[in-house]
């Protein structure tokens, strides 16, 4: 994976700091490792991101953020991460959450009509909870999993590609003659 490319998307880290939802981790936060970007911290990050982006609470980003100090991965990339679950993802990634849980349970997945209200949410939710959740849990480790190897693949193909590079370079040097005064 390109760190330019990474960089250039990742928020100023004093924004991080000072992020009131982020101030309950204290001098935590403060941590310079948590802020590198190198191979082991980006593919870190996505696995942290990515299960905390199917973690069905609010205050993602906080759990992210938590995830990233205890594994002590980059914790901008792991907080953005979690931004794939948003108002629009939100509803088509928790029932393939639930219908991977029903299946997994062996439950019939239940037909339900959505309706925005409180009530209507404790009333489904007692009964779908059992295979949403686990759902939910197996869905978002596969999707770490995958995240850590594929950015771990990429990041390595990146350096190969940059290595070879380097070599054909320095064999163009290498075989072109000096110039004649």
């Amino acid at each position: 994976m390109p760190k330019k490319l990474l960089k250039r998307f990742m928020p100023d880290p004093r924004a991080i700091r000072e992020h009131k939802y982020l101030r309950i981790f204290g001098p935590l936060v403060h941590d310079p490792n948590l802020f590198h970007l190198n191979r082991r911290s980006a593919s870190g990050a996505f696995a942290v991101g990515l299960f905390m982006a199917f973690v069905p609470v609010p205050f993602q980003m906080v759990l992210a953020a938590a995830g990233a100090i205890a594994f002590r991965v980059n914790l901008p990339l792991s907080v953005a991460l979690v931004w794939l679950t948003n108002p629009v993802t939100m509803p088509p990634m928790f029932y393939s959450c639930y219908k991977v849980g029903a299946w997994l349970l062996r439950t019939p997945p239940g037909k339900f009509h959505f309706a925005l209200s409180s009530g209507w949410l404790m009333t489904e939710l007692s009964t779908i909870w059992q295979p949403f959740l686990l759902g939910c849990f197996v869905v978002g480790s596969i999707s770490a999993t995958l995240g850590y190897g594929v950015i771990r693949g990429l990041w390595r193909l990146n350096i190969v590609r940059q290595l070879e590079q380097k070599r054909r370079a320095r064999r163009q040097r290498q075989d072109t003659p000096p110039p004649q005064p």
